[in-house]
């Protein structure tokens, strides 16, 4: 999470650079850098306001049609539809109307309205129930189609199809590849795969 962090710059590296397509982004203004990237975080940061303007967040007025495409994607639609209002249903302060999978997925949801091509995913399962899990996880696969996509995660099953992974102990990149790679590697990596997916195999 400390990485993601520089990636927006919320804090910059003392010593180092990084950059994107060859350009350092302390180059960048900031407002444009945090345009090019989506953030789904393990709590989403939702307003006491409708289910469309916490989508749509920073645009005074959204467009319904791609709102509602954007809740179809990240497999919330049909929870909306079932909400009183629907889409103009308010949520309460911090979504508290709203269970933690629904929550989630109005922030996929939102991340699918941005339409960033680079994609930040702090721990975004790491605190729903394997039913919300499951749902989520459909609309993340959706959300990192055709987009450069950062993942956090302790729950491997979020990132077994990466293209690369790397796996930090300590602070420090102790081992990176595949999931097929680091399987045949027998490391740490291994043996988090084991501990998480050895019920699943009895």
């Amino acid at each position: 999470s400390t990485l993601a962090d520089l990636l927006p710059r919320f804090f910059d590296p003392y010593k180092g650079r990084i950059s994107f397509d060859n350009q350092d982004i302390k180059n960048l203004k900031v407002t444009d850098l945090r345009g090019l990237i989506g953030l789904v975080a393990q709590e989403g940061i939702l307003f006491n306001d409708t289910v469309a303007r916490n989508i749509a967040y920073g645009i005074e007025e959204p467009d319904i049609d791609r709102v509602i495409a954007a809740a179809k994607t990240a497999n919330a639609h049909d929870f909306i539809s079932a909400l009183p209002e629907g889409y103009k249903t308010l949520i309460g302060e911090r979504g508290t109307k709203l269970s933690g999978g629904q929550r989630q997925r109005l922030a996929i949801a939102r991340a699918v309205y941005r339409d960033a091509p680079v994609l930040i995913l702090d721990e975004a399962t790491s605190a729903l129930d394997s039913g919300s899990e499951r749902l989520v996880q459909q609309a993340l696969d959706q959300l990192t189609k055709g987009r450069t996509s950062l993942v956090i995660a302790h729950r491997l099953s979020t990132i077994l199809n990466a293209d690369r992974i790397y796996v930090v102990d300590q602070g420090r990149i102790v081992e990176q590849g595949t999931h097929q790679e680091l399987l045949q590697h027998k490391g740490v990596y291994k043996q988090l795969f084991d501990l998480q997916f050895e019920a699943n195999r009895i």
